[in-house]
């Protein structure tokens, strides 16, 4: 029997590398906007996991957050750097798995850059709270899952092949190596 891949009249697979590998992250997060943050991922261990959101991701592929000095997912980087982050930016689209190194800074300068407001709610003494650190990831790998025309075309191919019994799927799939 052919595999789903094999039965597609179109290339499904897109391998990308750096600057096109950033990009194509940064229109994936920016539909996403929090990622499901995963610790432990080099102990083999089950992830510890917990949500959070994106400050930014800067031209080189470096993902931003702001923690806090006494989080429990501070002192499991400071134990394993190693982390991968988890997004999905709509029902059927815009999945994003990477995998990199954290490290944690208390960068005053990084802190006022990446800081909004609402962040008050957790760092209530504001940008100058003493417990706020910046967590940096450099992506060493990831993959993404998307498609290719968005979601109402994908929609209408899905349709369309179901009626006439062919595979009409619109989705991209790849490596991303920033």
């Amino acid at each position: 029997m052919d595999s789903i891949n094999q039965q597609q009249p179109e290339e499904n697979r897109k391998d990308l590398q750096g600057k096109e590998a950033i990009e194509k992250m940064k229109a994936l997060i920016e539909k996403a906007k929090t990622c499901f943050f995963c610790t432990r991922a080099a102990s083999g261990l089950p992830f510890d996991v917990r949500p959070m959101a994106v400050q930014k991701l800067d031209d080189e592929g470096n993902f931003w957050f702001l923690s806090s000095d006494d989080s429990h997912k501070n002192a499991e980087l400071e134990q394993d750097p190693t982390v991968q982050l988890l997004f999905q930016g709509s029902a059927h689209s815009d999945f994003l798995s990477v995998q990199g190194r954290a490290t944690i800074s208390k960068d005053k300068e990084k802190i006022k850059e990446l800081w909004e407001p609402i962040i008050k709610t957790w760092f209530t003494g504001g940008v100058d709270d003493p417990r706020i650190t910046v967590i940096r990831v450099r992506p060493e790998s990831g993959y993404y899952w998307d498609n290719k025309h968005g979601n109402a075309v994908a929609g209408v191919k899905m349709l369309i092949g179901a009626a006439i019994g062919q595979t009409l799927d619109d989705s991209i799939e790849g490596r991303l190596q920033p």
